[in-house]
């Protein structure tokens, strides 16, 4: 059976930018970068993504390309005989499922916050009753299970049209309202009376700020958002390599992908901050800010409810984008390993895929007394440090050792593979970097992760 290939060169960088980005990059990077000093966070930020995040993110799709393979399958076909790299896409496989154990949960949140938007349940609320809905929402298993389903029933069906005529297609339209929307929520946004304070506290670098919580710790949180914000280590991008023909360069692709995930990112921020300033709300971190805090300033806002339905609609897109390019990896993992056509592939992974989300769905009224990380925490939580404490840094440690040490596939063939095509070529010269001193980094990053 030959390999699907993308339609075109656009379609896989919007699909890889879409699985790059997600929930994170809107609650998450503007909250921190605000709690860090504003603009000397961001600074720090675009460093750690062109110094870690960009190499690895071409060390997974040169294994992608070089393979033709699904992650399992991938090391397989580089490693030498008798090695035993292959290993890691089992847990790779673990993390694409872990992830979308409660991606496609939070996902549903969205769904159910744009069709609560749209139809004008949030009219006329007040601050406390807009805060009794989010806790009415995740004590209802009724309600939390259909919208899981729908979300996952959706992502499963584009993907069994196939890579060009589902995945591609959709995520090509889907991308580009993402970025209508969010220009249009930023503009909305930066013109509110006040709005500009807020632009001022998240752009200008305030090193006091940073020497209040900590400089070491502000490198930290920058490191740690610049690298998890690509989802890399669990093989999401290596699929979408072994998709590409070999006519641009890896090194050229990877910093576009970052490029588009740092804008959105980036235009959160603008989003966020001049709304919370202007309403004179502080911009604090998570579910609540966007479940709460946004829909009580839509509220208040001239046309809010037009406002609060296209932020959902871009928040349900954001979410989405993830959980296609994920569902793919896991699909194409079935008809690689076990042979399965695309169709049975997708009906087996339905039906995983819903049972699998289940336990975060109770997590949050059933079995809300389940607290695996102590008091207060959810089922959520723990899934979600699986992800992100353990599995992408460790995959991602196994990525980069396997394409730099002559014990794995070798820094030149991987050279050669990134290099192959048009396009900005890896120099020799950051070999020594590679080899000695990023590893370093990733594993500060993973004992930072399990000590936080």
């Amino acid at each position: 059976m030959e390999r699907e290939k993308f339609g075109s060169r656009m379609g896989f960088i919007l699909l890889s930018a879409g699985c790059a980005i997600g929930i994170g990059n809107v609650w998450r990077f503007p909250y921190i970068a605000g709690m860090y000093g504003g603009g000397m966070f961001v600074l720090f930020y675009l460093f750690f993504l062109i110094a870690m995040g960009v190499p690895v993110m071409t060390m997974e799709f040169a294994v992608g390309r070089a393979s033709r393979k699904s992650i399992i399958k991938s090391f397989k076909e580089l490693e030498k005989p008798g090695q035993k790299w292959h290993l890691h896409g089992y847990l790779g496989m673990a993390g694409n499922y872990l992830l979308m154990m409660f991606y496609t949960t939070v996902a549903g949140w969205m769904l159910y916050y744009f069709y609560q938007m749209l139809t004008g349940k949030f009219t006329g609320k007040d601050q406390e009753q807009v805060a009794g809905m989010f806790q009415e929402m995740l004590e209802s298993p009724l309600v939390l299970t259909v919208v899981m389903v729908l979300i996952v029933a959706s992502g499963i069906l584009i993907c069994s049209f196939g890579l060009q005529r589902g995945v591609e297609r959709i995520t090509k339209i889907m991308m580009t309202l993402l970025l209508l929307i969010i220009m249009v929520l930023a503009v909305r946004s930066m013109t509110l009376p006040g709005g500009t304070e807020g632009l001022k506290f998240y752009l200008l670098p305030d090193v006091q700020r940073m020497r209040d919580v900590g400089i070491p710790e502000t490198i930290t949180a920058a490191m740690n958002q610049a690298f998890f914000t690509l989802s890399l280590g669990i093989g999401a991008m290596a699929i979408f390599g072994s998709y590409i023909d070999k006519n641009r360069t890896l090194l050229g692709e990877s910093i576009n992908i970052a490029i588009l995930d740092t804008f959105v990112a980036f235009v959160s921020g603008l989003i966020i901050f001049p709304t919370c300033f202007s309403f004179n709300i502080s911009p604090d971190m998570g579910p609540s800010l966007i479940f709460i805090t946004l829909p009580n300033i839509f509220n208040h806002m001239a046309g809010g409810r037009i406002w609060g339905t296209l932020f959902f609609v871009f928040m349900t897109f954001a979410a989405f984008s993830t959980i296609l390019a994920v569902f793919e990896n896991i699909i194409s993992c079935g008809m690689d390993l076990f042979h399965w056509s695309r169709q049975k592939s997708c009906l087996i992974n339905l039906i995983a895929l819903t049972l699998l989300s289940l336990p975060c769905v109770f997590g949050y009224n059933i079995w809300s007394a389940v607290q695996p990380l102590g008091e207060g925490s959810t089922i959520l939580d723990l899934e979600d440090f699986m992800v992100s404490n353990v599995i992408l840094p460790i995959g991602s440690l196994i990525y980069l050792l396997f394409c730099v040490s002559r014990w794995g596939w070798g820094f030149e063939k991987y050279l050669k593979e990134a290099n192959t095509g048009e396009g900005v070529k890896i120099p020799k010269g950051l070999r020594i970097y590679m080899t000695y001193i990023l590893p370093v980094l990733l594993l500060f990053l993973i004992i930072q992760g399990w000590i936080g």
